[in-house]
């Protein structure tokens, strides 16, 4: 088999291969054989069929399958020959005028690319830290009491306030007319919680039990219901109930009710501390790692392959037809999604592999076993029964491989902060959770 090569531009290379006829035919005739001994056709017994017929009626598909297999072998060992590290698949097509005898074909594919590293010497990379503070405790204590609280009625006339349950009556219309969603009986809201928009709450605060007031409330201009959005509307609320809140006083049995192994006030603080630590711990890290992923792929020199950055498109699409399928999306799977508005993303994941890739494997910073088992019993820790969690990562390879490939950007992210310029930055605990004040 003669093979020829030539680059085309950049990535792009042009391979032609050329395959003697009669190997191509001795292999469909054997295929052929095979297939006559157990196909099955109206007017011959099993095993009878007189090969002309079984040619007839499966030569051509018999013939596609042997030249994309044959072919496409061809191409697999002349790349492997050639050290050719092919990107993506190669679109393969018959040449005309071929030499007597033999069959030509021309592939054209991509390479992966020769990445040159950057000298992390000159990068700076901004490394964040944060400390579990007191008051950090003292907060997370008091949504675990909310989300244990209970109501009880207040007196019929008492004002509802902040905190309290309130069960309404409501109805809103935007130029006299009713909307979809702006009706409800018996509805059930908690003053301060957000659930309702500022003003719906501003309106009810200070009402008591039998009361009814309208009001206008303006919807934001991004607000979730298109309809309605920057609209105005007038609403009529009523108030039926209001229900004070009682939260649970932190005490023993606050913590038992929790699950803590150490059933005391101090328990239970510490173990919110434990949870909190290992939180801002793993928060801190994904920052800190896409900080220093950053400053390798901007340092680094390389072409990328478009076979590449058009699969990682595809991926990126079917997934968001998952999510909107999972959403209850009618028809998710065809819905049109224009591929462009993944492209950036899609590149810089693909430039981001092949960097880190390149930098795995020059500096040797491949996961390590005893890694690997420190990770998942990391993962693991926070978990009632830890064991059974480490068996259900080490029980399936696709979740190890998901861990491995973790544990190496956290080394490539220990190279980065090992090499280059580092300004350290401590940040507030609210800022790092993404809570506000």
């Amino acid at each position: 088999m003669a093979v020829t090569v030539e680059t085309l531009e950049k990535l792009e290379r042009k391979m032609t291969l050329t395959l003697p006829m009669d190997v191509i035919q001795t292999e469909i005739n054997s295929r052929l054989k095979r297939l006559a001994k157990t196909v099955k056709m109206d007017g011959f017994r099993p095993g009878k069929v007189p090969m002309n017929v079984v040619a007839q009626r499966y030569g051509y598909s018999v013939h596609s399958e042997v030249m994309n297999d044959k072919v496409g072998a061809a191409f697999a060992s002349a790349a492997n020959e050639a050290k050719l590290r092919v990107a993506g698949q190669p679109r393969i097509t018959e040449k005309e005028g071929s030499p007597e005898g033999e069959l030509a074909f021309d592939a054209v594919f991509e390479v992966y690319p020769e990445v040159k590293l950057g000298d992390l010497a000159g990068a700076e990379v901004e490394k964040l830290s944060a400390e579990v503070t007191t008051a950090a405790i003292d907060k997370t204590l008091d949504i675990l009491r909310k989300q244990r609280r209970t109501f009880a009625q207040r007196a019929h006339d008492a004002a509802a306030q902040i905190g309290d349950r309130a069960t309404v009556d409501f109805e809103g219309k935007i130029d006299g007319e009713p909307f979809s969603g702006g009706k409800a009986e018996d509805f059930q809201f908690i003053l301060g919680d957000g659930q309702m928009l500022k003003e719906f709450e501003e309106a009810t605060a200070g009402m008591k039990t039998g009361e009814s007031k309208t009001f206008q409330l303006a919807f934001p201009g991004d607000y979730h219901g298109k309809d309605v959005a920057g609209k105005t509307a007038d609403f009529m609320v009523s108030v039926k109930k209001i229900e004070a809140a009682n939260l649970p006083e932190v005490n023993e049995a606050l913590a038992k009710s929790l699950g803590i192994a150490d059933a005391s006030v101090e328990g239970l603080h510490a173990d919110i501390r434990k949870n909190l630590e290992r939180e801002v711990k793993f928060r801190l890290l994904s920052r800190n790692k896409q900080a220093a992923l950053d400053a390798l792929a901007s340092r680094a020199e390389l072409d990328l392959p478009n076979a590449s950055v058009q699969s990682e498109m595809q991926r990126m699409i079917e997934g968001a037809r998952a999510d909107l399928k999972q959403r209850g999306v009618k028809d998710a799977d065809k819905a049109p999604i224009p591929e462009d508005i993944f492209k950036p993303q899609a590149e810089r994941r693909v430039r981001l592999g092949l960097v880190v890739a390149e930098l795995v494997r020059a500096h040797g910073l491949s996961a390590r076993p005893e890694q690997i088992k420190a990770h998942i019993d990391e993962l693991a820790a926070s978990y009632e029964k830890p064991s059974e969690v480490v068996r259900w990562y080490y029980g399936d390879n696709k979740r190890m491989a998901e861990v491995e490939a973790v544990v190496i950007e956290n080394n490539v992210t220990d190279y980065v902060f090992a090499n280059a310029k580092i300004s350290e930055k401590t940040i507030d605990f609210d800022e790092l959770m993404g809570q506000s004040q």
